[in-house]
C-alpha cells in the first residue's frame, strides 16, 4: 500500500492485548510476536549502532522533539484467518528501544508511533523504565492516518531498512514523515544516508545445493523449479572467502533529499577480480551512515563485517562465468518496486566478462 492511500483502520483493530494472542492472532498480528524483536535487539551491529549514534551526540537531543518510527512492519495477507491485510505496511517503534535511547540522550519529547499490538508492550517497557508520559508519547496507528501531539519535530529517527536495502523497506513511509513533520532546514535524520554494493562471488557447492539439485530429484527431472530458484534471490551470510572481486558501490542514498522515484534506479557497475575463480553469483549488501553529527557512525551488512540480521542478498546466475585477477565483469542493474506490490522487488542483472563476449547473460529477479 502506498503512502497514499486512503485512511483504513489498523488490521490489529479487535485483536486481543499481546500477552493474550493466540497462535492464530499472531497470524493477523506478525509483528506483535515478542521473537522478531529478539532477532533486531539481539543485532548488536545495529542496536549499538543506533545507541552510539544516538547517546554520542546527545547535545544535538538535548531539549528537542523527536519522532521514532523506528523498525518496519510488515502484516501479510493469510487467506482463511479473517481480515484483509493484503499490503498492508507501516514502520513502527516496536518495543521503545531507540525512543528510550532519545529520552535517555534528553530529548524534550519522543513520539514513537506503531500499528501493530506489540505497542502494548513497547508502552509497559517504557513506563516499566522510569520514563513519563511527557517524555516518550506512544501513539498507536498508521502515521499516514494518525495525528501527532506535535506539529513539528526537529529530529526523525528510523529503522527501515530490508534485505538488499530496499526489499520490504518502509522508506516510503520516512519520506513522508520527513516531508511532513522535520522542520526545515534544520532537521536531522538517524540515520540519514545508505549505500548498496555489489560483488562477484565463487559459490559453487552451495549452488549445488539449493540451484543444481533440481536437475536430478531421486532420479526424476524437477529443472522446471530450478529456473524459479534462479530468479529467486537468497538472503544468507557468506564468508568473505567466496568473494573473487572489488566491491562496486551501485547506489548512494542521501535519506534528507531521495525522493521515491528515485528508488527505481538503473546502474552501471564494474566488478575487477581480485583471483583467478569462477564466478557462481553476485553478492549484494549495503552500508548505513549516521553522518549528520559531531561524531558520524557508520555500519555495515556486508560479508567483510560482523553479522547483522540483514545478511546479504545472493544473485546466482544461470552459468558460470571465468575470471583472471584483474579482469572485469561489468554489467547494469535496474531495480524498481513491483508494479502489483511495492514492497517487493524487480532486480535485472546484465554481465559481461570485458573482452569475452561469450561470458555474458542477463537475468531477471523477483524479490517477494
Amino acid at each position: 500500500m502506498s503512502t497514499s492511500a486512503s485512511a483504513a483502520e489498523p488490521p490489529t483493530q479487535g485483536l486481543p492485548p499481546v500477552d493474550q494472542m493466540t497462535s492464530r492472532d499472531y497470524y493477523a498480528d506478525s509483528y506483535a510476536h515478542f521473537g522478531i524483536h529478539e532477532e533486531m535487539l539481539k543485532d548488536q551491529v545495529r542496536t549499538n549502532s543506533y545507541r552510539n549514534a544516538i547517546m554520542q551526540n546527545s547535545h544535538l537531543f538535548k531539549g528537542k522533539v523527536v519522532l521514532d518510527v523506528g523498525i518496519l512492519v510488515v502484516l501479510h495477507s493469510y487467506p482463511g484467518l479473517g481480515g484483509d491485510m493484503t499490503g498492508t505496511a507501516s514502520v513502527g517503534c516496536g518495543t521503545g528501544i531507540l525512543s528510550m535511547f532519545a529520552s535517555k540522550a534528553g530529548a524534550k519529547l519522543v513520539i514513537g508511533i506503531d500499528m501493530s499490538n506489540i505497542l502494548d508492550q513497547a508502552e509497559k517497557i517504557v513506563r516499566a523504565n522510569g520514563f513519563t508520559q511527557d517524555q516518550i508519547v506512544l501513539v498507536k496507528g498508521k502515521l499516514e492516518d494518525v495525528e501527532l501531539p506535535e506539529k513539528k519535530v526537529d529530529i526523525i529517527i528510523s529503522e527501515w531498512m530490508g534485505y538488499f536495502l530496499l526489499y520490504e523497506s518502509m522508506l516510503d513511509t520516512v519520506l513522508l514523515a520527513r516531508d511532513k513533520y522535520l522542520v526545515s532546514p534544520d532537521g536531522l535524520l538517524f540515520p540519514d544516508k545508505a549505500t548498496i554494493f555489489l560483488a562477484a562471488i565463487e559459490d559453487q557447492e552451495y549452488k549445488e545445493e539449493k540451484i543444481n539439485f533440481w536437475d536430478d530429484v531421486y532420479g526424476f527431472d524437477y529443472s522446471c523449479i530450478k529456473d524459479i530458484a534462479l530468479r529467486e534471490p537468497l538472503v544468507d551470510c557468506v564468508e568473505l572467502r567466496s568473494v573473487v572481486s572489488h566491491p562496486c558501490a551501485i547506489k548512494h542514498i542521501d535519506i534528507r533529499t531521495v525522493q521515491k522515484e528515485d528508488l527505481a534506479f538503473k546502474v552501471p557497475f564494474e566488478l575487477k577480480a581480485t583471483r583467478n575463480d569462477y564466478v557462481h553469483a553476485f553478492l549484494g549488501w549495503f552500508d548505513i551512515s549516521f553522518s549528520c553529527c559531531h561524531k558520524p557512525v557508520n555500519f555495515s551488512t556486508g560479508p567483510q563485517a560482523k553479522y547483522t540480521h540483514w545478511k546479504q542478498t545472493v544473485f546466482y546466475t544461470p552459468e558460470t562465468l571465468t575470471v583472471s585477477e584483474g579482469e572485469t565483469i561489468r554489467g547494469m542493474l535496474s531495480c524498481a518496486p513491483n508494479s502489483r506490490n511495492n514492497r517487493d522487488l524487480d532486480i535485472v542483472l546484465d554481465y559481461e566478462v570485458v573482452g569475452n563476449e561469450a561470458t555474458k547473460g542477463t537475468m531477471t529477479y523477483k524479490m517477494s
